[in-house]
């Protein structure tokens, strides 16, 4: 069920370590705190696994983010999933992985080898299960009608997911959130820009969202 990752920099961490570099921004829950992991260290844009690759391993995402993407057939990227500090990825029914997995900037990711056992069964079936959920929940968000509830549930979903009452951290681009969203660049900005001047929100940076009507971007979604 899991898949080899290859880096320049690792680090053995081990049972139960927590943060291991001073550019995450918490520290996540534990996976397998009884399970031996490293610490892997990737470049912006380096790949983690690649489509089609063996999956011998699960990983969890210590600081940074991760995109999970498969290339369509006319040449086009479809990201199926983005993962942030403490969430685990790699799940695989067969042994062989669907997507490609890419650090987005600079990231962190522990990697967990050996398979769950008696006694990390259940802290490995909940991440699965969570992971299935957030899979769900997209396909919920990519089957709206408009780019503005697309948008607007992106931007909720990255809130609770961050644990932010109103600050959203984007560590992906315009162009990441459109292949996720099943929107181009141009029409990801062009509601960016009404959600601000709407006084929704107030964008202090490309990467860093203020969520000022939460209650309206919610309203949308209904």
């Amino acid at each position: 069920m899991f898949a080899q990752a290859a880096t320049a920099q690792t680090l053995n961490v081990p049972f139960g370590a927590g943060r291991h570099h001073a550019e995450a921004r918490r520290t996540p829950a534990s996976f397998s705190p009884d399970q031996p992991h490293q610490v892997v260290f990737y470049d912006a844009n380096e790949e983690i696994y690649a489509q089609g690759e063996q999956a011998s391993a699960l990983y969890q995402v210590e600081f940074g983010a991760v995109r999970l993407y498969r290339l369509l057939a006319d040449g086009r990227r479809q990201i199926s999933a983005f993962h942030i500090a403490g969430e685990v990825f790699g799940f695989e029914a067969d042994g062989q992985h669907h997507f490609f997995a890419e650090a987005v900037g600079h990231a962190g990711i522990r990697v967990f080898r050996q398979p769950a056992s008696e006694t990390n069964w259940r802290q490995t079936l909940d991440a699965a299960l969570a992971a299935l959920v957030r899979a769900q929940e997209h396909l919920l968000v990519i089957g709206r009608q408009n780019a503005a509830e697309r948008v607007a549930a992106f931007l909720l979903d990255m809130m609770e997911r961050q644990n932010s009452d109103r600050e959203v951290q984007l560590a992906m681009s315009r162009t990441d959130i459109g292949d996720y969203l099943g929107l181009t660049i141009e029409t990801v900005s062009r509601t960016f820009s009404k959600f601000k001047s709407r006084g929704l929100v107030r964008l202090a940076n490309t990467r860093t969202v203020e969520v000022i009507d939460a209650g309206a971007l919610r309203t949308m979604c209904d």
